[in-house]
């Protein structure tokens, strides 16, 4: 999907968010679940090297912008696992939280209409636009109706002490990993 001819993301704009630091010190809810992601997130040496290499190549992804909400699921997940990569890689993260910034969302809409979150924009050193990934991984999409069977017929309260077995455990972990690999791949291929 192509972004928007004239961005409202300017380098000023972008440079004016939050680190990923900064993002969790404020949030209101789920900071013990982003810090528990963010712990879990394993990135092989394999993957520390390929983010590496991307990011100093002279156009490579040195930063990227991160959307999302402290309440979201998707977010308290892929988020932590954005923020591993970066730090890895080296990359300048700047957060910007969706609510309060929606027309960097609307440019960057799933499907041209969705608000999906988060959404990770990659940019160069310089500012130019690269790619952009949303939400949540294939995997994810292909395990979420059993993610969703643990609600069937049960109130949120009875449902939520198997909810965070579920995330918390295996399957969450193959989430945060194929995250990892959806990532390198998206920007691994810009370059070939």
């Amino acid at each position: 999907m192509a972004q928007a001819k004239e961005s409202v993301v300017t380098p000023e704009r972008f440079a004016s968010g939050l680190t990923y630091q900064q993002y969790i010190a404020q949030i209101e809810r789920n900071r013990e679940k982003f810090e528990f992601n963010h712990r879990e997130t394993k990135l092989s040496e394999e993957d520390v090297q390929a983010f590496r290499e991307l990011v100093a190549r002279p156009d490579g992804p040195a930063k990227v912008l991160v959307l999302g909400e402290d309440w979201c699921p998707d977010v308290f997940r892929g988020m932590a696992v954005m923020a591993r990569i970066a730090e890895a890689a080296g990359m300048e993260v700047r957060v910007f939280p969706r609510d309060q910034n929606l027309d960097i969302m609307n440019e960057f809409l799933n499907q041209g209409e969705h608000q999906s979150i988060p959404t990770f924009v990659f940019y160069t050193r310089d500012h130019q636009y690269l790619a952009h990934w949303m939400e949540r991984p294939a995997l994810a999409n292909w395990q979420r109706p059993i993610q969703m069977k643990i609600f069937e017929g049960r109130s949120r309260e009875e449902a939520m002490p198997d909810y965070e077995k579920f995330q918390q455990g295996e399957t969450w972990a193959g989430w945060r990993q194929a995250t990892v690999q959806e990532i390198r791949e998206l920007l691994t291929n810009l370059y070939q």
